[in-house]
């Protein structure tokens, strides 16, 4: 079993839509939904970039120089990066909170196995695949695999008990669940 690094973060939605996310080892980020259930995110330390729901609970992440790594959501405001070495936890999230309880009560461990990381790279035609078993999903058809959400736990995929809608590409802040207070870890 893998012992990752935790960090938290909360998200607070902006009045332009946008998110302000501030994580507890104090770095801030600001992200903005994109087009096909992309999010655009810069920091404060001057890094930018794309996150990307795939199916099968895998987010990719890629830098603008170019880079990609990949993260996969745990389910309950949790998204594990890399090789274990990072889970990022949101603590504003349903979920999250969720999470938070189920661990000090012993129900849950965020020790996390093999089974959970996240790839190291996936060719261009894997991903398409991925992309394809989220279309599925949120579409309400069944891709073959796990039916549930993208935390296997079918919760919807964002760890805090909303839909797959939650990652459709919509605005954050409409009424329609286009926020997702979880969006991507």
């Amino acid at each position: 079993m893998i012992r990752p690094r935790e960090i938290g973060y909360t998200d607070e939605l902006l009045a332009d839509r946008s998110v302000h996310r501030t994580y507890e080892d104090g770095r801030q980020e600001w992200r903005r939904r994109g087009p096909a259930g992309t999010v655009h995110w810069r920091d404060d330390q001057g890094a930018t970039g794309t996150d990307e729901l795939l199916g099968d609970k895998i987010v990719k992440r890629t830098l603008a120089d170019g880079t990609v790594t990949y993260g996969r959501d745990l389910g309950y405001g949790r998204t594990l990066w890399g090789r274990g070495e990072t889970l990022m936890i949101n603590r504003t999230s349903f979920g999250g909170r969720m999470g938070a309880v189920l661990v000090g009560i012993g129900v849950a461990s965020l020790a996390v196995t093999a089974a959970q990381l996240p790839p190291l790279s996936l060719t261009p035609e894997e991903e398409e695949e991925l992309r394809q078993q989220a279309r599925a999903s949120s579409s309400g058809g069944d891709s073959g695999g796990d039916a549930g959400g993208a935390d296997g736990g079918g919760d919807g995929g964002n760890g805090d008990g909303g839909s797959d809608a939650d990652w459709d590409g919509g605005d954050w802040g409409d009424d329609g669940g286009g926020w997702s207070d979880d969006d991507f870890g």
